[in-house]
């Protein structure tokens, strides 16, 4: 089943990395965009509880969609774009094994616990 689920993960990702390639940015955009959903990490440096939500927030899959279709329905390229970004990030993040956070901890995610 893990297995399974990391194609399916790299499927997403390859699905993200596609749809940038229908834009009108250079690929420097998406490497250089690539790891800002990260920024929601630092919602560690106050708690557990703020450092999951933000966390979260950044790598909701389903936000991400959210997002790309506003900016694709509203004609608003950046917007369509910045979900785009979050969408291949969380992709590759669950790829990686690094799922939506619990208030447990960082290591403690909805795809089990990070190394082990």
């Amino acid at each position: 089943m893990k297995i399974s689920l990391k194609l399916e993960e790299l499927a997403m990702l390859l699905f993200g990395i596609w749809a940038f390639s229908l834009q009108d940015f250079s690929w420097w955009w998406f490497f250089g965009l690539f790891f800002i959903p990260d920024i929601g990490m630092l919602g560690y440096l106050m708690n557990n509880k703020w450092g999951a939500f933000f966390y979260n927030i950044f790598h909701h899959k389903g936000l991400a969609i959210l997002i790309g279709l506003l900016g694709y329905y509203l004609k608003l390229q950046e917007l369509e774009v910045a979900g785009i970004i979050l969408f291949a990030h969380s992709s590759f993040d669950r790829l990686l094994g690094y799922g939506l956070k619990f208030e447990k901890g960082f290591k403690f995610t909805h795809l089990g616990e990070i190394g082990k």
